[in-house]
């Protein structure tokens, strides 16, 4: 069922979904970072994807992400309530699909990608993302080219973009598309150049809620109302990214209410 009024969302039945980190990670002032691999809980999670010839769909029973119970396959994010010891931005993304992790120098065509199409609601693809991940220390400041299949199934290319630096483990960089261009449906080819060492993934991701720890130790809560519901799935990889104001991650911890109506 659709969720279509707030007295629906009071009356529906709710989980609550607790994502921390008990470890920190250096990190740059106001550029993305991701913590899948650092410890907390869900525990860690493992950078490297695994799958550079097709990628896969990530799922919540794949590590590092938090289970979801399976009761319903349609659900809402009603509540999130956040903080963390340093302040920044936390971005909290449903990780659809990912590929990697690639050479500095990689050139890979994709085939037999699976579709990721299932948690895309009404098969809109407008507005899902493409990332790129570091996922070892890169020597030298590394440029990157996706090729992929734009939110009408059109062949897409975000052209050569150079990140600025040599990228950290677990820096994240936000590839833009192609003019036009709103949403993708599908990674075709990655390509890697300038860099001499490092390894990275790429992603697609769907935004779900972002909100800003505005001083150190604190947090904030947002309703139906802020968060605006949207859906989530039974089966959703939830991913958080993390621009922290200052060079160290901190302590973020996260709680999502779930509604199942």
């Amino acid at each position: 069922m659709a969720l279509t009024s707030i007295d629906g969302y009071v009356a529906a039945p709710k989980q609550r979904l607790r994502w921390f980190k008990t470890g920190a990670r250096t990190t740059v002032a106001a550029v993305p970072f991701s913590l899948f691999d650092i410890a907390g809980s869900p525990g860690a999670g493992t950078l490297a994807i695994g799958n550079t010839a097709n990628g896969l769909v990530p799922t919540d029973a794949t590590a590092g992400y938090p289970p979801i119970n399976t009761a319903s396959a349609a659900l809402w994010l009603g509540r999130v309530a956040w903080g963390s010891s340093v302040s920044g931005w936390l971005t909290v993304y449903d990780r659809l699909f990912a590929c990697g992790a690639y050479a500095f120098n990689a050139n890979t065509t994709l085939a037999s990608q699976p579709s990721y199409s299932g948690r895309v609601p009404g098969a809109d693809y407008k507005g899902l993302e493409i990332w790129c991940e570091a996922v070892t220390a890169f020597t030298g400041n590394p440029s990157f080219q996706i090729n992929y299949l734009d939110q009408d199934g059109n062949a897409g290319d975000t052209g050569v973009i150079g990140s600025g630096a040599a990228l950290t483990v677990g820096r994240m960089f936000r590839m833009p598309l192609a003019s036009g261009d709103s949403g993708v449906q599908q990674i075709t080819q990655v390509r890697g150049t300038v860099a001499t060492v490092g390894t990275f993934n790429v992603m697609v991701l769907r935004e779900l809620w972002s909100g800003r720890v505005g001083i150190a130790n604190s947090g904030d809560v947002h309703d139906i109302l802020r968060t605006g519901g949207p859906q989530v799935y039974d089966t959703s990889a939830l991913y958080v990214v993390l621009e922290a104001d200052s060079t160290a991650s901190g302590l973020p911890d996260i709680t999502l209410e779930l509604a199942d109506a």
